[in-house]
């Protein structure tokens, strides 16, 4: 088993929509933990203005807000990110601003007080589901250009949902023929926002991960080079770590760091002279180990090999040659024309000809040779039947895992999150086994039709993820309803397999950071995650608020990087340049190139890899450095913030002599 960082399928070189600039602030309205890391993250991650829109605390259940009132919850702002993702909690430059409002609830008041009709982006995270509707409704009557994430459990009516107020939203608009993506409408559970990070984690080992056109990313960490030594580039370099990473009195990655601080996209001729320093390089994420079982039923078309055992396969042939033997030993002594010879010779095995009396010794042997033969092909042809309906049978049925599987990861708990997470996996072309105690889950029919081997059980029991090859897994992702559920397992896991990489989701958040820098102290070489569901969902609302050209977030100690989708047309600092000429040092660097045409092009390059199936995205990555950018393309660019900020027009440029971040 190999987890690589291979080259990409290139493309031969030859866009989403986009609307112009969003304006406004951020405004965040929930009731719970997720709304506060969600503000957090808008405010320290992207350097957004946040309003977060709470229920009064009096009001607030104790698993809601924190008690402290107005003040702590403002400050919590800056230390949910801060914790995460090491970024600065205040005085950071570039950081946006925070307000409070207190509401029972989001009606036409709340939402006009927080500013909704002048907001570029409202995100409605309620627990209720009844309350994200009705809410949504309130802010595009309000606001038709504003950009809604809803939060609801309720799937199939998200989708309703979501193109009702796409709807109302492009009819609100001054000119209905200009695509209104600022407009568009989000809707996210908690299995599509989970499952992304809980599959990456399972597979890079960590959370600062980007998935771009069904390619999953890693900022993996290179140690300065030794001397005659050459640092395997990547993809690319994004950033120089701080030269006082390993100094205990250096101040990583602040500003305190000055000049010695981390420099993110550097140039060719600033990373010569920093030879001394580590690197972030990006690399992808893929699996080249033993291929999977197919994914699809056997059917009526496939080949022997699948339908009929190799022992059977071997009685057969010897039966057919047995018949051209006699039909050729028959035609020799009777003389007769071959084709009536061969004939004979199939009337005698199937026993329905006449007693050769009176004929030459010859023709009896072969006819009692011949109905022999027809004795012997009588059981093969039974066995053979047998064994056709018994592979139709089990194709219908679950796998077993194999006695030699490896290197695979084991899922347990096949619920909305946990068949969301297998669908990811599958699509990465890596091997599963999954656990599941109810035989009746969501899961279990994907897994089923996937041909995913599963185990049927209790994970509590005895020897039950020892069936599930645990001791040769790769990593296990613990993703039940039970937080005890998931922790037994996890524990029992690491006592067979002290290495093994483990994902837990846990609903509490201070329970999963308790359980978290336990397993880490003791098991110092394993690598342990544990995640809360608002910590999982709090990314992937914070990039559904930004746009669609937003695919995600890499911290690199203090700062952050920004992965985006962008079209070249209307970007001077883009268009008619080239790759090496768009290229600005500390603000943004173009990766990769989007070679579909323009009609089939999703507006969403974070989605799953489009055909599904392995097959190789539209995305070529290491451009010749003398391709021009043509308008009607589509680019994949790492920028700072203020560097993302200039491209889409939401603040002026940086000043002369100021590095952007």
């Amino acid at each position: 088993m190999v987890w690589g960082v291979p080259s990409l399928p290139q493309q031969p070189l030859p866009s989403q929509q986009w609307a112009g600039p969003p304006v406004g602030h951020m405004i965040v309205s929930g009731d719970g933990a997720l709304a506060h890391r969600l503000a957090g993250e808008l405010r320290d991650v992207y350097g957004e203005r946040v309003v977060l829109l709470v229920p009064p605390e009096h009001q607030t259940r104790s698993d809601r807000l924190p008690a402290g009132g107005r003040a702590r919850a403002s400050a919590l702002f800056g230390r949910m990110s801060s914790v995460v993702l090491r970024t600065p909690v205040t005085g950071t430059e570039g950081a946006g601003e925070a307000r409070l409002v207190e509401a029972v609830e989001p009606n036409d008041t709340a939402l006009m007080e927080a500013g909704t009709e002048q907001a570029a982006a409202l995100a409605l995270v309620h627990s209720d589901d009844e309350t994200n509707i009705r809410a949504a409704l309130i802010a595009r009557r309000l606001n038709p250009r504003v950009r809604l994430v809803i939060r609801l459990y309720n799937r199939k009516l998200g989708q309703y949902l979501q193109e009702l107020l796409d709807q109302a939203a492009a009819l609100a608009a001054a000119d209905p023929a200009t695509p209104a993506s600022e407009a568009s409408t989000t809707v996210l559970s908690d299995a599509d926002t989970a499952a992304p990070a809980l599959a990456a984690t399972a597979i890079a080992g960590t959370s600062k991960v980007v998935h771009a056109d069904g390619v999953l990313l890693r900022a993996g960490q290179r140690p300065p080079p030794r001397p005659g030594e050459v640092t395997d580039p990547g993809l690319c370099t994004l950033a120089l770590l701080s030269s006082t990473t390993n100094d205990p009195a250096g101040a990583e990655g602040s500003d305190r760091s000055g000049a010695e601080g981390p420099r993110l996209l550097p140039d060719e001729r600033s990373m010569d002279d920093a030879d001394r320093r580590g690197r972030v390089v990006l690399e992808t994420v893929t699996y080249t180990g033993p291929p999977q079982q197919p994914g699809r039923l056997t059917d009526l078309r496939a080949p022997l090999g699948r339908l009929f055992s190799r022992r059977l396969r071997w009685s057969l042939a010897g039966i057919v040659a047995s018949v051209f033997a006699l039909a050729i030993a028959t035609w020799l002594t009777t003389g007769d024309d071959p084709l009536h010879a061969a004939y004979l010779t199939l009337l005698d095995i199937f026993a329905i000809d006449d007693p050769a009396i009176g004929q030459p010794v010859g023709r009896q042997v072969l006819q009692l040779l011949s109905g022999l033969t027809g004795l012997l092909l009588l059981p093969v042809l039974i066995a053979a039947v047998l064994e056709g309906l018994g592979t139709f049978r089990s194709a219908s049925s679950l796998p077993r895992p194999s006695r030699g599987l490896s290197g695979h990861v084991v899922l347990l708990g096949m619920g909305k999150v946990g068949a969301r997470v297998l669908v990811r996996l599958r699509e990465l072309d890596i091997p599963v086994v999954c656990v599941e105690a109810d035989p009746e889950a969501r899961g279990i029919a994907l897994a089923r039709r996937l041909r995913v081997p599963t185990v049927i059980g209790d994970v509590t029991q005895e020897g039950l993820l020892e069936s599930a090859r645990i001791h040769r897994a790769h990593a296990l992702l613990a993703l039940t309803s039970s937080d005890t559920t998931n922790l037994e397992a996890a524990l029992y896991a690491r006592s067979v397999k002290p290495d093994l990489r483990v994902v837990m989701r846990l609903y509490d958040d201070d329970f999963a950071t308790a359980v978290y820098r336990t397993l880490r102290a003791a098991h110092p070489q394993a690598l342990t995650r544990s995640r809360s569901v608002s910590h999982l969902a709090a990314p992937a609302f914070a990039g559904a608020m930004m746009g669609r050209q937003i695919l995600g977030a890499i911290p690199v100690e203090r700062k952050v990087l920004l992965f985006a989708a962008i079209d070249v047309a209307g970007h001077p600092q883009l268009e008619g340049r080239t790759v090496e000429e768009a290229f600005r040092e500390g603000a943004w660097r173009v990766l990769a190139l989007d070679t579909s045409s323009p009609a089939d092009r999703v507006p969403d390059l974070g989605a799953a890899r489009r055909g599904g199936g392995g097959a190789p995205g539209d995305l070529v990555w290491q451009l010749p450095p003398g391709y021009v950018l043509r308008p009607e393309d589509r680019v994949v660019l790492a920028a700072t913030r203020r560097g993302l900020a200039e491209l889409l027009g939401r603040r002026p440029a940086s000043r002369v002599g100021q590095r952007p971040r």
